[in-house]
């Protein structure tokens, strides 16, 4: 596995509502925090296996309260709505980084193949989707 290049600078933008990761060359990225939300690495989002993660909605207007470093390898964004539980790792900024459009398109075919909104308040239990 390829080591994953390290930001060499974070910046939340609250404004914008984007997370702004500036690596080696200038290569600058911007991830918005409902984008970043509803792709959290936590169990609460992934589950703990395939055909266990639960679709999040109604995250269009979710911020970022604080990022709190976890070790050298991880950030831990806490969210507006409460949800801390997510690691991401240096990989994972990196794969979010740089394959954002993708899946961003994956999370609007879930939110499409269980017929929900994506403002829809998350309902209880949740919603599933496969690839997501």
């Amino acid at each position: 596995m390829s080591q994953a290049p390290l930001p060499e600078n974070i910046t939340v933008d609250q404004k914008a509502r984007v997370m702004e990761l500036t690596y080696a060359g200038d290569r600058s990225y911007q991830l918005g925090f409902e984008f970043m939300r509803v792709w959290s690495p936590s169990a609460e989002v992934r589950g703990h296996g395939p055909g266990q993660e639960t679709l999040q909605t109604g995250k269009r207007d979710v911020t970022i309260v604080s990022v709190e470093p976890v070790g050298h390898y991880a950030i831990k964004p806490v969210f507006s709505d409460g949800h801390d539980s997510g690691i991401y790792t240096w990989e994972y900024l990196y794969e979010m980084c740089i394959n954002q459009e993708q899946m961003w398109q994956d999370y609007l075919d879930c939110l499409e193949d269980a017929g929900v909104d994506r403002d829809a308040p998350m309902a209880s239990g949740g919603h599933t989707c496969g690839s997501h």
